[in-house]
């Protein structure tokens, strides 16, 4: 089996070299770029399996790096900052990343998320090729367009099926509003980000045992919404 690509992109070196030896140490085929637009020009050749992104880069930052990656290629990216406020981790989220770490991390977290995303990613492909998601009483069946609980159909408008299918298709991964209004309303819509929370509201009293406690379609604060399966 080929080991899993993984290109680094970090401009101190300290750090590039750290990480590069900690994961060539855990059998991970390692790539390197110092700079913005090396980052994505090896990208665009070499197709990682995951991108390790610093937001602060010479020559085209993290941010711009990862929006057009997001255009071209799908693959995880795992955004690393020294940066810690809350806003430049959920700018991050909004843009595509998978996931965000601020300097300094452990390599053993550093590792133990590495995997984690690559492992989401790899169980998304699997259930996006299924036509059918089960998730406990809940089943979501992709070409009827139904979903039933308990085995009883539940009535649901095209918007609420689309974001049901879509988050559970994604489970464990958190969207912000503006990711899930781009993806499932269109990058010309102009209505308010409140759209998501009434539709969420609305499939939480139809999916969730409690609606108000919600198990499956969990509020993430500060950022959005996650399935949980």
């Amino acid at each position: 089996m080929d080991s899993e690509k993984i290109l680094i992109i970090e401009d101190e070196e300290n750090i590039l070299e750290a990480v590069k030896y900690t994961l060539t140490q855990e059998n991970f085929d390692v790539f390197t770029a110092i700079d913005g637009e090396e980052g994505l020009t090896k990208a665009l050749e070499i197709r990682p399996d995951l991108v390790l992104l610093d937001v602060m880069l010479p020559k085209m930052d993290g941010f711009e790096v990862c929006r057009i990656l997001r255009k071209n290629l799908d693959m995880p990216v795992f955004m690393i900052s020294a940066k810690s406020e809350e806003i430049d981790r959920v700018v991050g989220l909004e843009i595509g990343a998978d996931d965000y770490i601020t300097k300094p991390f452990s390599m053993r977290e550093l590792v133990a998320r590495v995997r984690n995303v690559l492992r989401r990613a790899s169980s998304q492909t699997k259930v996006n090729d299924l036509e059918v998601i089960k998730c406990g009483e809940l089943e979501i069946h992709l070409t009827s367009h139904k979903a039933t609980v308990r085995g009883e159909e539940i009535s649901m408008k095209p918007k609420e099926f689309d974001l049901l299918y879509f988050l559970a298709s994604n489970t464990g991964r958190a969207f912000t509003r503006d990711q899930i209004l781009k993806r499932l309303w269109g990058h010309e819509y102009i209505g308010d980000v409140r759209t998501v929370d009434v539709h969420v509201r609305w499939i939480r009293e139809k999916i969730e045992t409690n609606p108000s406690r919600p198990e499956k379609l969990i509020t993430i604060r500060g950022v959005g919404y996650r399935f949980d399966g």
